[in-house]
């Protein structure tokens, strides 16, 4: 087994809670570049310094170890934390909480959940534009395709990981390419926009600068941004404004009606300004869902068409 190139040891909260704050950074259980494996979290990256694999673990006394592969290994575990969770501001997230006996039910009841900044931005780019107008189900297989397509082996001893596709050969690649994963031009084509300018993307300062250049590419707007800077950023006011469950699952979580709009969510969230992406992933923490009416979206493969 090949040993780490970096190390770190993390002192997370008391109740912290690492498989759900990680959780996000997974596409499934099999995802090909995250997973979550006999309680260790294990991470491939190509980070400025190059390809890295970083894995987290808890450690004796309530620590979290944090540990580094490849070239970029330095880098990863300098970033642990943030990837963890634990630069999660929740300042006056308790207060707002408190407002509403939901929301501070909810609090309560995940106390140790924090939200991960990876502070890789294309990674999240090609999963959220895969995503698009698809079924879950549909778009993992989509993107596990584009991964295993693309894809190179992760360093570190957890195998097969393999790392996030490479932008530029993702914004070389021709349309037909993606045909056979399911993916339609559509989205081929916003994919390729987006790989061709995630250099600019990647140097974002923040995550309202990031959501500007994002939605400038077009194809992507408003919910593909938020989803992209809820997890590169950690943004905690992220709303995924557009999506086909949220509003629904808002509106029946806060006010008891089983459908709402996207204008109805964001009335019922703006009492959490700043942290209203927060309140959604503690209700999708909760598995919370509005009551489901009518036939369920087929699932398709565009690889037939």
């Amino acid at each position: 087994m090949s040993e780490p190139s970096a190390r770190r040891a993390l002192r997370p909260p008391a109740g912290y809670r690492l498989a759900a704050s990680v959780r996000p950074l997974t596409f499934s259980t099999y995802d090909p570049c995250a997973r979550i494996a006999a309680g260790t979290f294990w991470w491939a990256a190509r980070t400025p310094a190059g390809p890295a694999t970083l894995a987290l673990r808890p450690a004796a006394a309530g620590e979290l170890l944090a540990e580094g592969y490849g070239p970029g290994a330095d880098w990863v575990v300098e970033r642990a934390d943030a990837v963890a969770g634990l630069r999660d501001d929740l300042t006056g997230f308790a207060e707002r909480a408190a407002a509403h006996p939901v929301v501070a039910r909810l609090a309560a009841r995940h106390p140790g959940l924090r939200m991960p900044a990876t502070g890789q931005v294309f990674a999240r780019v090609l999963r959220a534009i895969l995503e698009q107008k698809v079924t879950g189900t549909e778009a993992y297989r989509a993107y596990a395709a584009t991964v295993r397509h693309f894809g190179e082996p992760a360093p570190g001893p957890m195998q097969p990981l393999l790392l996030p596709p490479d932008p530029a050969a993702v914004a070389a690649a021709p349309y037909w390419v993606f045909h056979p994963f399911g993916v339609e031009q559509k989205r081929a084509d916003t994919l390729r926009r987006a790989a061709a300018e995630a250099g600019r993307l990647e140097r974002c300062a923040d995550a309202a600068e990031a959501t500007r250049r994002l939605t400038a590419v077009p194809g992507i707007g408003a919910w593909t941004a938020a989803e992209v800077v809820r997890i590169a950023y950690g943004d905690p006011d992220a709303v995924s404004v557009g999506d086909y469950h949220v509003p629904n699952t808002v509106a029946w979580s806060l006010a008891g009606e089983p459908r709402g709009d996207d204008a109805r969510m964001l009335a019922l969230l703006e009492p959490f300004r700043g942290h209203r992406g927060r309140v959604c992933v503690l209700l999708a923490a909760e598995g919370v869902q509005a009551p489901r009416y009518g036939p369920r979206m087929p699932i398709r493969s565009f690889a037939r068409y």
